[in-house]
């Protein structure tokens, strides 16, 4: 097809109305019915009104964008055919595609760093048993994160008002609850058995679930953790670290990790992830820092920071904390940008077979000795996480596939 090129200031017709140039007077074009809308700056060109530098596009002009919108579209591309209207849809991103790629990235990012932090947090203990004020030290560094993170804009602060901060402090409450449970259960026995009786979680939010929510759960899946629960209780039967302390501690922490995901779950409807975890650290902090004062300050001021520098030195006890706190927010923050990804009950038997990952590399680092009993009970709570992880799967695609029908 034979075209023309017009040049500078040359005017055109609405597109739906442009015609081909009927005849030539002296080199110059025109357009029957032509209807002028402006002129098109310097430098840019016309292909049977086709603009190929969509943003030289007048504000003048009484044709809605709309219309344009298609073409200049088609013209931004430079493998684009001669043929006006042909314009190609935008592809879909990969991650668009294939979400399930970008949502196994979050889980593996959270196992990974929350493996780093156990180790980190337990080899603290060690030498620093003060789990109070290890939790505020968690917190502060995660909050100083956030704060320097809003003042660089990435990302950008979410406004909070009277009623968004109602929706928040229950989840702040039971953030800092569990925050504070875990780390003592940390501190008072070993790392894998806490894992294992925190492998109870689905329990509790399945009950969560259907009493406090009005969930309907399935009888199939509440069957499927009853391994979990015979599991949890044969290790701990036998487990060599096993205080009353730390098992509490463990299940006070389970009880309000369920709340706080079904809580954050709400809460996001009115508020991102990032911003809802930045929040909620917040509030956390201020909810930890009474009980870290009343319960260790006076040891702390008396002998336990002393204790600490006198075994591994000033420079390594400051960078420790520093460190296991940075490590706590980022696994906590990946854990809430996955759980806006996925439902609580599914959040939770990810949470649990994180577990696996995190006791198998705590048995290996501190080299804790585990008898036969205790491996097998954790084994049998492991393949009932299994079991409920698939039927759950399988009940969500049902849903999916009856509602699509």
């Amino acid at each position: 097809m034979e075209s023309r090129v017009l040049s500078r200031a040359t005017a055109f017709a609405p597109l739906p109305y442009q015609r081909k140039p009927s005849h030539r007077e002296n080199g110059a074009v025109s357009f029957v019915s032509a209807r002028p809308i402006g002129a098109v700056s310097e430098g840019g060109n016309l292909i049977w009104g086709r603009q190929l530098r969509p943003a030289l596009l007048l504000e003048a002009s009484p044709i809605k964008r709309e219309i344009l919108k298609p073409c200049l579209a088609a013209a931004s591309s430079p493998a684009q055919g001669d043929s006006a209207g042909d314009a190609k849809v935008a592809p879909i991103g990969f991650f668009d595609k294939y979400p399930f790629i970008l949502t196994g990235f979050f889980f593996f990012m959270w196992y990974f760093l929350n493996v780093i932090f156990n180790i980190m947090n337990k080899k603290i203990y060690n030498y620093f048993p003060y789990p109070y004020f290890v939790s505020v030290v968690h917190l502060g560094v995660g909050v100083v994160y956030c704060l320097i993170s809003w003042a660089v804009g990435l990302p950008k602060r979410a406004p909070i008002d009277a009623n968004l901060l109602k929706l928040l402090i229950p989840v702040a409450v039971c953030h800092a609850l569990g925050h504070v449970t875990s780390n003592v259960s940390f501190a008072a026995v070993a790392v894998s058995f806490t894992h294992t009786i925190k492998a109870l979680e689905p329990f509790f939010n399945a009950s969560a679930s259907q009493f406090v929510l009005g969930q309907s759960i399935p009888l199939s899946l509440w069957l499927s953790l009853a391994p979990v629960v015979i599991g949890v209780s044969m290790a701990s039967l036998t487990e060599l670290s096993f205080n009353w302390l730390g098992f509490i501690s463990a299940m006070i922490s389970n009880i309000s990790f369920t709340y706080r995901s079904i809580y954050s779950k709400k809460a996001m409807t009115d508020l991102d992830s990032t911003n809802l975890y930045a929040y909620i650290s917040i509030i956390a902090l201020f909810v930890c820092i009474p009980p870290a004062l009343i319960l260790e300050g006076p040891q702390l001021i008396k002998y336990g920071f002393n204790d600490a520098i006198a075994k591994v030195g000033l420079v390594k006890f400051v960078t420790d904390l520093f460190w296991v706190g940075l490590f706590y927010h980022l696994y906590n923050q990946l854990a809430t940008n996955t759980l806006e990804r996925v439902a609580p009950l599914t959040h939770a038997v990810g949470n649990v077979l994180k577990r696996v990952f995190v006791i198998g590399f705590s048995i290996v680092i501190f080299g804790n000795k585990i008898s036969t009993q205790t491996g097998i009970g954790t084994a049998i709570a492991i393949a009932g996480v299994a079991i409920y992880s698939y039927l759950k799967a399988k009940i969500e695609e049902e849903k999916r596939q009856g509602k699509a029908a």
